[in-house]
């Protein structure tokens, strides 16, 4: 079914914290330079030979004391993002503008604030098994935590909620943000999400036969799996005002499926992944040649990268340029799709395709025209790809407005 088409909108201001940087000044260095943040696995007590994205000075950021009952790992990130960039005075001159119920929060996730339930269930009562009497299970690890945290965070008093579809979250909250801009419940929007280290998806994914024991590789011949990494990325998302700056980027098309082939591995013809795109297309009201680079989901497993690439190149040809970023930040999970959106257009606005990072030797079965190196360009539209498990996938095309 033809998605309805909506107006584009405008990413009024954007930021991310990943282990490239903080900021986009941050993560444009790294990615110009071609440096991955990842390193060996030495995350809390965990005994895995794999490599992580960690984001330096996470454990120090000191919580307001107005929200000090959202402590956890997931919202100190969270609220340094937002002090990123300006993000924090763009958003009140948002509210300024539309009001407090006016301006929406919606994030991505999966696992939220986990690691704090994993760290009680260390300090159980050795009698009755009962968690210590100070863990917060709804300001830390439930879902909404994040949602909640920024609300308290800003004074707002809109539509909040979060989106938890795995490794499609934070693609998906965009949306989700549009849907409710389009119903004309609100005015602008904050969107992205936010994702943290834990053992719940370090040894989920290593029990999966999921993480290498080496640096990431997308798209490689001999690629071996993921290293997992965390983010927070944050869009502050308005409607496209009559007059443009020469670089801002705008949200033109967004595209959702969801195949459902199998809990843990993608549809092997990227059925699902080629819908999405297909999808995101037509709702820009773009052809596959209009479309100058590709930032794909690219993983590093097996499958993953040759589901994703069979549906590009279905689509797209060998000739569309693309890359995955996750040799450098790492897969972010829940927020992986707000991250990509933020390089996505950190390339749209300063004209380049970032080449894949750790990657030597292009798997030859996957005929795509993968840059191993940096490519300046002037670009006009980028496709940003986010799969998940279970089959439930997004795209999104952002533009450049001039």
């Amino acid at each position: 079914m033809k998605p309805l088409h909506l107006s584009p909108l405008h990413l009024a201001h954007f930021t991310a914290a990943s282990c490239i940087g903080r900021g986009q000044a941050e993560m444009l260095e790294a990615l110009r330079t071609r440096r991955s943040g990842l390193r060996h696995c030495d995350f809390d007590d965990v005994d895995l030979d794999t490599w992580i994205g960690a984001v330096e000075g996470v454990d120090e950021v000191a919580m307001r004391a107005d929200v000090r009952d959202y402590d956890c790992r997931n919202n100190r990130l969270l609220q340094m993002a937002l002090e990123l960039d300006g993000f924090r005075q763009a958003v009140e001159a948002s509210i300024a503008r539309h009001g407090t119920r006016r301006v929406g929060v919606f994030l991505g996730t999966s696992t939220s604030g986990i690691l704090e339930t994993e760290h009680a269930y260390r300090r159980r009562d050795p009698g009755t098994g009962a968690l210590p009497p100070d863990f917060r299970y709804r300001q830390t690890h439930s879902t909404f935590s994040a949602a909640e945290f920024a609300r308290a965070c800003l004074g707002l008093a809109g539509p909040a909620f979060v989106v938890s579809s795995a490794c499609s979250s934070s693609a998906k909250a965009f949306a989700s943000a549009r849907r409710m801009m389009a119903a004309g419940l609100i005015d602008a929007a904050i969107v992205g999400g936010v994702d943290s280290l834990c053992l719940t998806t370090l040894y989920g994914f290593n029990s999966l036969g999921l993480t290498s024991a080496q640096p990431c590789r997308p798209y490689a011949a001999d690629r071996s799996g993921i290293s997992i990494g965390e983010a927070a990325a944050l869009v502050l998302l308005e409607a496209a005002p009559p007059s443009l700056d020469a670089d801002a980027v705008l949200v033109t098309g967004i595209g959702e499926s969801s195949d459902a082939h199998h809990m843990s591995s993608p549809h092997p013809e990227g059925a699902g992944a080629r819908l999405a795109m297909e999808q995101a297309l037509r709702d820009a009201g773009l052809r596959p040649d209009q479309i100058d680079y590709i930032n794909l989901h690219g993983t590093a497993t097996p499958s993953n990268d040759a589901s994703e690439g069979k549906a590009v190149a279905g689509l797209f040809g060998a000739g569309t340029p693309c890359s995955s970023t996750k040799g450098a930040t790492g897969h972010t999970l829940g927020a992986a799709g707000g991250l990509e959106a933020v390089i996505s257009a950190l390339a749209l606005r300063h004209g380049f395709m970032p080449g894949g990072v750790n990657t030597a030797q292009v798997d030859p079965a996957l005929r795509l025209d993968y840059l191993l190196a940096n490519r300046d360009q002037p670009l006009r539209h980028v496709l940003s790809n986010s799969f998940g498990f279970g089959g439930t996938n997004c795209s999104l095309v952002l533009s450049r407005a001039n």
